[in-house]
């Protein structure tokens, strides 16, 4: 059986995992990689020793320079709960890494984290409490909607081609390291995310496997609105297209502030299910982690989420950690997943 049919193969057990209760994502992988205080020297390693950009804060590369710390992070997440682990994947793309001189080392970034996350997975992992890799694809820095220049309203930095053709290397090279789905997240711009939907559907075309695909927005402030102008139901008609297994709503807010957006999205989007992962809180930068919420009150708000029935799949984004992952299975675990209504699909064709 090849790789991407073992894939296949365990995706296909989530649908009756989202039936039966609500699944949980995991938390930040930033705010654990800033707990380590690494240094330039982690970032580099021997092989890009005389690289001549800096590169500390280019958290992807570690997957190559660092894999004990990448590795180490996802198995703390599993071990607080977690049934699904991203890939340290959010700006491996040939154009996000661009910035920093790296864009022919992306494909190999993809693989190696979605390797790591699998390794992860497998030990975790039972018969009873499968694990599954989501390969996260990120924004990147550039947007298809939003001109650079407040003097030039029709100037842009990319086009949709260069970004169907980065999304799709990094699919390919997620798929080849053995993640399970799709997560296309934080997405503030709808056109990179059709571009992403494209190279995803691309990508299955050819390989005959239609692994889930999870879409996540970001609204980014109290207009209700993500950065390229849309609400949140223009958001989701703007992507239902794509038939994913689940949409949703994560970072730039609290649990607190996104409330009346995922309750928003939930009467929209009757028929799929609904993923959640704010960050914990707002920005605190005499926190520990740089957010301001505690493990107890995120999990106590999301658990008012889940008892709202707004809930099928929970985790958290910027400021999360293990401890707040914990706390919001522990506290979800009680309430039933929200139910779809009419539902048309489930997100895998048939095999």
């Amino acid at each position: 059986m090849n790789a991407h049919r073992i894939a296949y193969t365990r995706a296909a057990a989530l649908p009756a995992i989202l039936q039966q209760r609500i699944v949980i994502l995991d938390g930040a992988m930033g705010t654990m990689i800033q707990q380590e205080k690494l240094t330039e020297a982690d970032f580099r390693s021997a092989r890009l020793a005389d690289h001549p950009k800096d590169l500390k804060g280019n958290n992807d590369l570690l997957v190559l320079t660092r894999p004990d710390v990448i590795q180490r992070i996802h198995e703390q997440y599993l071990a607080a709960g977690a049934d699904i682990v991203e890939t340290n994947t959010f700006g491996a793309t040939s154009i996000a890494q661009e910035d920093y001189g790296l864009a022919p080392l992306a494909y190999e970034m993809n693989v190696a984290a979605a390797r790591l996350a699998r390794q992860a997975c497998d030990h975790f992992g039972t018969p009873e409490h499968p694990r599954f890799v989501a390969g996260a694809l990120g924004p990147t820095p550039r947007t298809a909607s939003i001109s650079p220049d407040v003097n030039d309203p029709g100037a842009r930095n990319v086009s949709f081609d260069e970004l169907r053709a980065a999304y799709r290397e990094q699919a390919q090279g997620l798929l080849e390291g053995g993640c399970d789905l799709f997560l296309v997240e934080t997405i503030f711009d709808t056109l990179n995310a059709k571009a992403a939907l494209f190279a995803l559907d691309e990508l299955m075309e050819e390989t005959g496997e239609r692994l889930p695909v999870i879409i996540s927005g970001t609204v980014t402030d109290a207009s209700g609105r993500i950065l390229s102008g849309q609400t949140v139901g223009a958001f989701w008609h703007s992507v239902r297209h794509a038939r994913p297994l689940a949409v949703g709503l994560n970072c730039a807010l609290g649990a607190a502030l996104m409330r009346p957006y995922i309750e928003e999205l939930t009467k929209v989007a009757g028929d799929t299910w609904i993923s959640c992962y704010p960050n914990a809180g707002l920005p605190n930068p005499m926190s520990e982690t740089g957010f301001d919420e505690t493990p107890e009150v995120t999990g106590s708000l999301m658990e008012g989420f889940a008892r709202s029935g707004f809930l099928n799949i929970a985790g958290g984004c910027c400021g999360t950690t293990p401890e707040h992952i914990a706390e919001i299975a522990r506290r979800v675990s009680a309430y039933r997943p929200r139910g779809r209504h009419d539902p048309l699909f489930t997100g895998l064709q048939a095999a």
